[in-house]
């Protein structure tokens, strides 16, 4: 009996750790793996370059710096395959979740493999741009592991369980009220609520779209006017306040989704070029030092 019952509390002890795995992050993959075998390969790099004498003085010409910068190169393209491997969702050893945590964690040591290939000379030459361009797309990279780690869990939060299509109706729904709450409304208090109306959620740009701030919203305008007018029946105007009030909370929480989303996804339309970029200026540094070697 006894026996059975630590077999049974072995199974629930293992299937309890199948689905901690499960829902780990790419940051924390299998203790840390990516970034233990990252910081390990970073120190050994510092190490060895302390310990090896290079004569004048380290550069990346020397036989020490053509090997960090063979590792170098090596792991850049080796990192710019994430792309591809989002199209092969597998469970494996290799899934996507434990090729992310390699992608982020080694990307990161290429700060000191990069760095200390250059033997920390650098100059106005297409070398040192490659290494800026490295050092940009880290850069980028970090600013993405930031918000992916942050901002889902404040895009869940704000949705309370509610579609973007859903928001959209929530704010239509107001503005049909609104529409037959605005008809005793005097002329000039009726104007502000029709350009509210017409209003489209969308618009602002890209820059209100990072802020979430939309100086020029008519909802909000329109609540002022209403709030400050005495022109129309009382409880007439106080009706189409209070749906405005109602419209202009939808609006904020679509505009902050809005807003989160964009955090989300504008690192990419930099870190990616960038990528490219970094390609072309590493593929132009390789063949100028074979060319001059």
């Amino acid at each position: 009996m006894a026996s059975l019952f630590q077999r049974r509390r072995s199974k629930a002890t293992q299937t309890e750790r199948v689905r901690e795995r499960k829902h780990e992050g790419f940051l924390r993959y299998a203790g840390f793996r990516w970034a233990k075998i990252s910081g390990g390969l970073c120190l050994l790099i510092i190490i060895s370059y302390a310990l090896v004498d290079v004569t004048p003085r380290h550069n990346g010409g020397s036989w020490y710096g053509y090997t960090l910068g063979t590792i170098g190169a090596g792991l850049i393209l080796w990192l710019t395959a994430l792309g591809y491997r989002k199209r092969k969702m597998t469970s494996d050893y290799w899934s996507l979740k434990a090729w992310t945590s390699a992608h982020v964690y080694l990307g990161l040591s290429l700060i000191v493999i990069g760095t200390w290939h250059t033997g920390f000379q650098l100059g106005w030459n297409v070398h040192t741009l490659a290494w800026a361009l490295m050092m940009l797309v880290i850069l980028s990279g970090l600013y993405g592991v930031i918000v992916y780690a942050t901002l889902p869990a404040a895009l869940s939060n704000n949705r309370d369980e509610m579609t973007q299509m859903q928001m959209l109706e929530a704010i239509r729904a107001f503005d049909r009220q609104l529409h037959s709450a605005a008809q005793p409304l005097t002329p000039a208090d009726t104007a502000p609520v029709l350009a509210a109306l017409d209003e489209n959620p969308f618009a602002g740009g890209i820059g209100a779209r990072l802020s979430g701030r939309y100086p020029n919203c008519a909802t909000a305008a329109a609540l002022r006017t209403l709030s400050a007018s005495n022109g129309s029946d009382r409880e007439a105007r106080e009706k189409v306040v209070g749906l405005l009030k109602q419209k202009e909370a939808a609006l904020t929480r679509l505009r902050r989704h809005l807003k989160i989303r964009a955090l989300l996804e504008i690192w990419l339309y930099v870190h990616v070029p960038l990528t490219f970029a970094l390609i072309a200026a590493l593929s132009a540094h390789i063949i100028s030092v074979f060319f001059y070697w």
